[in-house]
């Protein structure tokens, strides 16, 4: 793309990860007079939108410098000793399977920054809002950026405390006891990842994450990977999250605010994915491979499961919310996300990358627009939605009704939308999964996301019928705000990117494949 530096590369990548812990301190910090402006609470509002802003900028210029003709080599390279007497070094570098990761996380957090400024959540002071906010982004770019397992374990952790307390204290309706839930499924679960990321560390006598993957477990017997691969593999499954250990999704989506529940699903849930295809596929393979067929069937009936709760939730009558609807879609998606890793083919994986970028766009997007619906009517409740005549968007918010049924359509798998390439090459991989694995089990594994592709069409063409279709406006009833400027600036992006990936796979597929090819390669070509 354009020549930078090595040097310039490594400053990027670094700014990128410090940077929103630095903005965080800043805005607790009281602001300069001459920034304050007209209100307080505005000027740290804007802080957070100038912050992220220039974290995504720094994002793109990591990518315009990155080699992209060399996307399975680590770029822009950072490795200093920090804890000698364990080995532990503070390493970063970025490939092409974790640069899209970074540019979601950055791209999402900067477009809620920008959405809370002209419509901040309900709740306590901005300024610790804007403060966890970014300590929210910055644990999770670290996470996609850190090549060390003992830092990764870190960064993976340090998401929880922010998201906790968004959910908490700007959260709706049964907010805590949401909250606790997720904090308390999500620390049980990273005990267990700790434990398994220490097994590999002390086995191997390294937590160098490139140097165990250049290994691809010939230091580890196949006894410790299987030991290693289900401990890690608990602690991120439940991030993912897979069925069944996904209970705590749906309350958390349904408490949180609207940009809580957009980066919960279009950032913290890839967290959990990547950690499969970053640390189990390439340090643990043939632990991988033993347990590889139970995840994908566990794949295969969350796939099953997300979409009969989601029909179960749309029937009339059902008292669904619109918000708990499109969270227990996030375990179908994530499901064909577990089940092209599972084949541990490179298509498979490639795939897994692919729904991975397209599921944060889409679900962000969504979780947007429902909480756009839930601001004017009030509720997200389905039925009180579509009452007598439905919520009838097309007539009354015709951009709002459009876009939700857009993004409906993306979310469904529609070809020639990101939605649709992710899932056809994961099923795609299940129909010829990796050599020693039972071609038999990951075909049924194939049907059932085959019928679960079709539970998804069901269920929201259900969704846009019931809230964008209705009769007129009753003479009674206020007129309906459509799409606000601040709105049609977060999301434009959002529905831009989900077309570009949708007609162009091959921008990010050309990134992943050379860096899956080598992952699953130990390191070697």
């Amino acid at each position: 793309m354009i020549d930078i530096s090595e040097s310039v590369m490594q400053f990027l990548l670094a700014f990128i990860v410090v940077a929103p812990l630095l903005g965080a301190v800043a805005a607790l910090l009281p602001a300069p007079p001459g920034l304050k402006g007209k209100s307080p609470d505005q000027a740290v509002l804007r802080h957070g939108v100038t912050v992220t802003g220039a974290i995504l900028l720094a994002a793109l210029a990591l990518t315009l410098g990155f080699d992209h003709d060399n996307p399975s080599r680590m770029q822009a390279t950072t490795d200093i000793s920090w804890i000698r007497a364990l080995d532990v070094r503070i390493h970063l570098g970025v490939d092409g399977i974790s640069l899209p990761l970074l540019l979601l996380t950055a791209l999402l957090t900067f477009l809620c920054a920008l959405y809370s400024y002209s419509k901040p959540p309900t709740g306590p002071s901005p300024k610790a809002f804007v403060a966890l906010l970014l300590v929210l982004e910055a644990g999770t770019l670290a996470t996609f950026a850190v090549l060390d397992l003992v830092l990764f374990f870190l960064a993976f952790e340090m998401v929880l405390v922010p998201m906790y307390f968004l959910i908490a204290r700007w959260g709706g309706e049964g907010r805590r006891a949401a909250a606790g839930k997720f904090i308390l499924y999500t620390l049980l679960g990273s005990v267990v990842m700790l434990l398994g990321l220490l097994l590999i560390g002390i086995k191997a006598g390294t937590f160098d994450m490139v140097a165990l993957a250049t290994d691809n477990g010939r230091g580890l017997t196949t006894s410790v990977q299987v030991t290693a691969v289900l401990a890690i593999g608990l602690g991120l499954a439940v991030k993912t999250p897979m069925w069944p250990l996904h209970s705590w999704l749906p309350d958390a989506h349904t408490a949180a605010p609207t940009v809580g529940s957009v980066l919960l699903a279009g950032v913290l849930l890839k967290m959990g994915t990547y950690g499969f295809v970053r640390i189990a596929l390439p340090i643990a393979p043939d632990g991988m491979h033993t347990l590889a067929p139970y995840l994908a069937a566990f794949a295969a009936a969350g796939i099953v499961y997300g979409s009969l709760a989601c029909l179960a939730l749309a029937r009339p009558g059902a008292k669904g919310d619109l918000k708990r609807l499109i969270a227990y879609s996030s375990v179908g998606h994530m499901g064909f996300v577990l089940l092209g890793i599972a084949t541990l083919t490179p298509t498979g994986v490639n795939g897994a990358l692919f729904a991975n970028i397209a599921h944060g766009l889409i679900t962000g997007l969504l979780f947007f627009l429902v909480g756009a619906v839930k601001d004017r009517y009030g509720t997200a409740d389905l039925d009180t939605l579509a009452g007598a005549t439905g919520a009838a968007l097309y007539g009354r918010a015709p951009r709002l009704g459009a876009l939700l049924a857009f993004a409906a359509v993306a979310s469904l798998g529609l070809p020639g939308l990101a939605g649709f390439w992710g899932e056809m090459l994961a099923l795609f991989a299940a129909f010829d999964p990796a050599e020693g694995l039972s071609r038999p089990a990951y075909l049924v594994f194939m049907a059932l996301g085959g019928l679960g592709t079709l539970l998804t069409a069901a269920y929201l063409l259900i969704v846009v019928r019931r809230v964008c279709m209705g009769g007129p406006r009753p003479a009674d009833e206020p007129e309906l705000a459509d799409v606000q400027p601040y709105e049609l600036a977060a999301w434009t992006p959002l529905v831009a990117l989900t077309v570009l990936a949708g007609l162009w796979p091959a921008v990010l597929l050309g990134l992943t494949d050379p860096a899956v090819q080598q992952l699953l390669a130990g390191g070697t070509q």
